[in-house]
């Protein structure tokens, strides 16, 4: 196996089970695989137990200490002044026993109008057995990705605020190994996210709640490589647009309902008919055009493009503001990854602390090598609420 094709082949297969990445197709009658790729995956993962016990909603849910990945905007509306939080997940442990992902995330709060806040995600694929393209065995290594952020973000009114998270990020899958006289260097990247939140409270037949909007575009930066400037891959640019609504049923108890559409602004693969012409556009373009062109860029045409949304729906009970209840269902068509799973989580807030856990149910897929996945975070408020 080529080294250079590893990140394609073995990680994001894993990360999009049963993905296939086509370097050429049939026609769209019988194409049934089309799949999205781009570099570190990982990133799109949802890092905390709250979020991912909702059906991986969060652009427009109440703000707490892990919004910097869904909306770093929401985090002038939370309650406390400064928190941390530590969110550990085993990943795709139906395949293996040593891949996880870790997050560690706070904010403070500057003033009224503004807050600071910072991540680190950190993602171990495990051991991984290297091939040349003869299949020789060559070292057993162990692969890790990490990303590093900063956001800030500000109250523009009471009702709106807006946000900038900038990041760094490294993957070193395969660094110093070599291949066909190339050798594998670890990829480096930069990055940016751009959002904005809008929250506001009503009165509904004597009772409270409020309503919120949401938009993110995460990860815009330039393209990863792991080789020479012509190898280069995309950046999983994310375009999340959502909305919540909060009801409070009484003094004690509290319903939330969130959900989520994404797309990814990245170029669709193109694919070649009986007559070896190209039916798509190709994906060799810069950053900017690969955002605008992953609209209309689709080989089978609108019906295609809208097959590259996902969707989440999201359900949050909570009780005295202490111990929660939710569920949600994650949605992505089988042309392109097929991830179809409903989620369940709890959580316990005894301030100043506070511990969330979420397990995921996969809906398709026996075998599916997301399901039964786990996640745990603990959190700890530093600041006054």
């Amino acid at each position: 196996m080529n080294i250079m094709n590893l990140y394609k082949t073995s990680i994001i297969a894993l990360f999009i089970p049963f993905a296939v990445l086509p370097v050429r197709a049939e026609k769209e009658s019988t194409r049934t695989i089309n799949s999205v790729y781009t570099a570190v995956p990982f990133l799109t993962i949802a890092p905390d137990s709250r979020s991912a016990g909702m059906g991986d909603v969060g652009v427009a849910t109440s703000p707490d200490v892990n919004s910097l990945h869904w909306n770093p905007a929401k985090y002038v509306f939370a309650e406390s002044d400064a928190s941390v939080a530590l969110s550990y997940a085993p990943w795709l442990r139906k395949l293996v026993n040593d891949m996880n992902l870790l997050y560690l995330t706070g904010y403070t709060r500057i003033d009224k109008m503004q807050t600071l806040a910072g991540s680190l995600r950190y993602f171990n694929m495990g051991d991984i057995q290297f091939t040349n393209d003869y299949g020789d065995k060559m070292d057993v290594r162990r692969p890790n990705e990490f990303a590093i952020d900063a956001a800030y973000s500000r109250l523009f009114s009471e009702k709106f605020s807006a946000a900038l998270a900038f990041r760094y990020i490294r993957s070193d899958i395969s660094s110093g190994m070599s291949n066909s006289g190339v050798k594998a260097k670890a990829g480096n990247s930069f990055a940016a996210d751009i959002a904005v939140y809008y929250h506001s409270e009503f009165e509904l037949s004597e009772k409270t709640g409020f309503w919120a909007l949401g938009a993110d575009i995460s990860n815009i930066g330039n393209k990863m490589s792991y080789s020479n400037e012509q190898n280069k891959t995309f950046l999983p640019i994310n375009m999340r647009v959502g909305g919540a609504v909060g009801l409070n049923l009484d003094s004690s108890n509290k319903l939330t309902f969130s959900a989520d559409v994404n797309k990814l602004l990245v170029p669709t693969p193109p694919f070649f008919d009986e007559n070896n012409v190209m039916i798509g556009k190709p994906r060799d373009v810069g950053v900017v055009q690969g955002m605008f062109q992953s609209f209309s860029d689709a080989p089978g045409g609108f019906k295609e493009e809208m097959h590259e949304i996902t969707y989440g729906l999201g359900l949050e009970y909570l009780y005295k503001d202490v111990f929660a209840v939710r569920s949600g269902y994650f949605h992505e068509h089988p042309t392109k990854g097929n991830r179809n799973y409903f989620t369940m989580g709890i959580g316990l807030i005894m301030k100043p602390v506070g511990i969330d856990f979420s397990y995921l149910i996969a809906t398709r897929g026996r075998n599916n090598p997301l399901n039964n996945t786990l996640r745990l975070t603990l959190i700890l408020n530093l600041g006054k609420d």
